[in-house]
Parts: C-alpha cells; sequence; structure tokens
C-alpha cells in the first residue's frame, strides 16, 4: 500500500520550508491546516510532502531544486506538493522534477490541504499546475494557532511594491497586501495565550503595512494597537528606512511592549549605489531615521543587510558604505556579495565588480560589522546593569536568549529557563555573546 494507490485511515505529512521568516510562518499554517484534516506528522515515509520554495536569488532556486529532489527520493510514495516564490516564478522548472505531483506558487497556499486529499484520493493525475496570477489577489487569510517555541512570527502583509534593480520578489509575490487588523491582533492574543512571550510582526515588505489601505491606518497605529493586548515582547521584522517619517519615533517610544531593535534593509551607504538600486531613500534618510529613533528610544539598537559588489559600485561607493556602517553603529550586519539574478534589471547593468574584489569588500565589511557588535556589546557590559533575556535554546546546561535590544545572552541555570524571561548581570563579552549570571 502507498499514498499514490490508497486512501490512508491516517495519511502522514511532511513539511519543508526553504524561504524567509514569512515562508516559514506560512508553512506552520499549513501544517496546522493539515493536522486539523487528520494528516499526522512524520520526518520520512510520508504520503504527502509539502515543499515551501524561496526564489530570492540564483542559489536559492538551486537549493530549492536540490531539496525537492532529496524529497522525492526519501518519501518515494509520496505526492510531492511544491509552493511558494520558486514554484510561481519557475512553475515549468518544478514540474520537470520527476516525482512532482503539483505546483502551487504562491496564491491559495491554505488550499494546499484540499489538494493533498484529492490526490490520495485519486481524484487528479499528477502533475498539476495552479499557479496562476497574482494580478488583483487580496490576502489570503491563514493563521498560526500556537506554537512550542518561546517566539512566534506573525504575518502581517503579504507582496511587495518596491521595483528594485536586483530583486525577483515583487513578481513572485505580488503587490502589498495588508490582513485584517482585528485577524492580526486575535491572533497576538492566541500565541500570548499559548504560552509564547515574543512575537515577530513580519511581511514581505514589513514598513508597507496599510498602503494599500484606504482608511491612512499604519503599521505604527498597529502597533499601538497591539501594544495593548497581554504579550510581553513585540518586536518588527526586516524594515525600510522610510518607515521613519512623521512621529513614528515619538510614537514608536511610547510604547511598553515594543522591543528597540530594528533590523534596517539598507544594503548600501552610498547614495549612487542607492539611485541603481532603484530603493526609495537616499544615505541621509536612513541615518536620518537612525538618529530620530536613538534620540526618541536611547536604547534602541540597529541591524542591517548590505549588499556589496552591486553593478558599478566603486571604491569610494564602498568606503562610504563603510563610513555609512560606522555613523550607524550596527550591532549586526547580514553581509551580502551581489550576485546576479536572471530576469531582473541588475543583471544586465554595466560595471560588474571582479569576483575577488566583491569577496574582499565582503570580507572588510565583515569585519568591521564584528568589531561594531564588540563595541555595543561591550558598552553594554560596562553599564554594568541586570539585562532582561528571553531564554530560548540550551546546551551543555548553557542557555541563550536575547535581550529587548537583540543583545545575544549566554547563561548557566541547574534549571531549564527556556521560554522564561529572566535577569542576568552581564559579565564577559566572547565571539560577539554576552556571558553572564542569573540574578
Amino acid at each position: 500500500m502507498n499514498g499514490k494507490e490508497n486512501v490512508l485511515s491516517s495519511p502522514t505529512a511532511l513539511f519543508s520550508s526553504l524561504g524567509c521568516k514569512v515562508a516559514q510562518y506560512e508553512t506552520e499554517a499549513i501544517r496546522e491546516a493539515f493536522l486539523r484534516e487528520g494528516f499526522a506528522e512524520v520526518t520520512d515515509g510520508a504520503d504527502a510532502v509539502v515543499v515551501n520554495t524561496c526564489t530570492v536569488t540564483e542559489e536559492s532556486d538551486r537549493k530549492c531544486r536540490k531539496a525537492i529532489r532529496r524529497l522525492v527520493r526519501e518519501n518515494p510514495h509520496a505526492h510531492v506538493l511544491v509552493i511558494g516564490c520558486y514554484a510561481q516564478s519557475h512553475p515549468a522548472e518544478v514540474l520537470a522534477i520527476p516525482g512532482v505531483s503539483y505546483v502551487g506558487g504562491t496564491a491559495d497556499k491554505m488550499k494546499t490541504v484540499a489538494v493533498a486529499k484529492r490526490l490520495l484520493a485519486g481524484e487528479l493525475i499528477p502533475p498539476v499546475n495552479a499557479v496562476r496570477s497574482l494580478e488583483g489577489e487580496g490576502y489570503e487569510p491563514m493563521c498560526v494557532a500556537g506554537t512550542p517555541r518561546t517566539r512566534a512570527y506573525v504575518k502581517i502583509a503579504d507582496g511587495c511594491d518596491c521595483r528594485c534593480t536586483y530583486c525577483a520578489i515583487p513578481a513572485a509575490r505580488g503587490p502589498v497586501r495588508s490582513r485584517d487588523r482585528d485577524e492580526i491582533l486575535a491572533e497576538i492574543a492566541r500565541l500570548s495565550a499559548s504560552g509564547v512571550r515574543e512575537v515577530v510582526l513580519t511581511g514581505i515588505e514589513t514598513a508597507s503595512y496599510g498602503r494599500d489601505r484606504r482608511d491612512g491606518y499604519r503599521l505604527i497605529d498597529l502597533l499601538e494597537d497591539a501594544d495593548r493586548l497581554p504579550i510581553e515582547r513585540i518586536r518588527l521584522g526586516s524594515l525600510t528606512p522610510e518607515v521613519v517619517r512623521g512621529d513614528f519615533a515619538e510614537r514608536a517610544a511610547a510604547l511598553t511592549h515594543l522591543c528597540p531593535h530594528f533590523h534596517l534593509s539598507v544594503q548600501s551607504g552610498s547614495d549612487r549605489v542607492l539611485a541603481r538600486m532603484r530603493r526609495r531613500y537616499n544615505r541621509e534618510m536612513a541615518l536620518s531615521a537612525i538618529r530620530s529613533l536613538r534620540a526618541a528610544i536611547p536604547a534602541a539598537t540597529f541591524t542591517c543587510d548590505m549588499i556589496v559588489g552591486f553593478p558599478g559600485e566603486s571604491k569610494e561607493d564602498f568606503a562610504e558604505t563603510i563610513d555609512f556602517a560606522e555613523k550607524a553603529r550596527f550591532l549586526a550586519m547580514h553581509v551580502f556579495a551581489y550576485s546576479p539574478r536572471k530576469g531582473t534589471e541588475a543583471a544586465t547593468m554595466d560595471g560588474a565588480v571582479p569576483p575577488r574584489e566583491k569577496a574582499e569588500r565582503s570580507r572588510t565589511l565583515t569585519a568591521l560589522a564584528a568589531r561594531l557588535s564588540e563595541s555595543v556589546l561591550t558598552a553594554a557590559l560596562q553599564a554594568g546593569e541586570p539585562l532582561s533575556v528571553l531564554f530560548e535554546t540550551e546546551a551543555g546546561g548553557t542557555y541563550t536568549g536575547h535581550t529587548p535590544t537583540f543583545l545575544p545572552v549566554c547563561a548557566t541555570a541547574d534549571t531549564d529557563v527556556r521560554g522564561r524571561i529572566l535577569s542576568v548581570m552581564p559579565m564577559d563579552v566572547r565571539d560577539g555573546v554576552l556571558f553572564g549570571k542569573l540574578i
């Protein structure tokens, strides 16, 4: 007996998420839908395999194909259902992989369980390509009821209205569609009741939440409403600097539960490079956003994404990025060497930076990131004040967690402290982590 030939009394499913935090949230929502429909989750030998894919880079596409082939090989009798950004952008490539039964893209993801049931009942003859246009799409309702983790992601929007010259995601995700306010608040309340201590509000373009609404309700309004709920910590996902406009910083400073940590998708500190990327801000706007938040919230920390070696990036442009990072005093930087994305405008731009030069710039910026991180952590150590830490993981009796400002902290404990928020006195800084003693 196998999943393709028989209807099982207790069908099994396996879930794989290869994308960003939004994709992880979606996979969890889909997983819960399968469990509600009577599926049992397994780690191998499944009847149905759901693969939620990513297409942010060519390497992401390659990893998706590799993962799909591996899952087909490890689950030879399963119906493999592939959804997500890579499936949306390249459905023919996915269907060409032997063993794939269904390709669903980024629309109608919550229908995946119904498709799986029909496949197992023999109603559909694979392969099936259900990818469709995202034109005119609304926000697809989905939710996560509970999670065993101390931190949970809450999706607040889908799609992206940016048209950055290097990015393929808007084509794969469609325009910004904001989730209903009441649905978001209800989900946060449910997660808090289930034991979650911190929620992270995330979206493909989090800063644009509400841009598609006619009532003027925006991200800061949502934060104020969420702040009234009984959740201990609210953290924001990746933001673009232009979100900090008007009275955003002052209103954010008045919130009780908002973590004073902001991850900015900056990408470059050079105006010329930012213009070639077609970002919606310049260097001074980004620095001004950081200054405004620091003025309103003195404890605020900042992390960021940076791309080095973008087409046309000169040594002077890169020096401006170095200067920008030093002025911003980032806690951490995610540094990426630019790689061409087929089908994007940047892939055909002139001024390609040689691979060796890109690698050298990546090393230089990564080394600066380490020095800046050490400086921020050392300042916290020297302040001599106890830190509030939400502990998340354990290894050999040492527990690791984060402060509201996202400082990584380790401490030893005799009992399991995962999921608890405790005070820690910092004692040392080693390898980019604060080590301390529970108070």
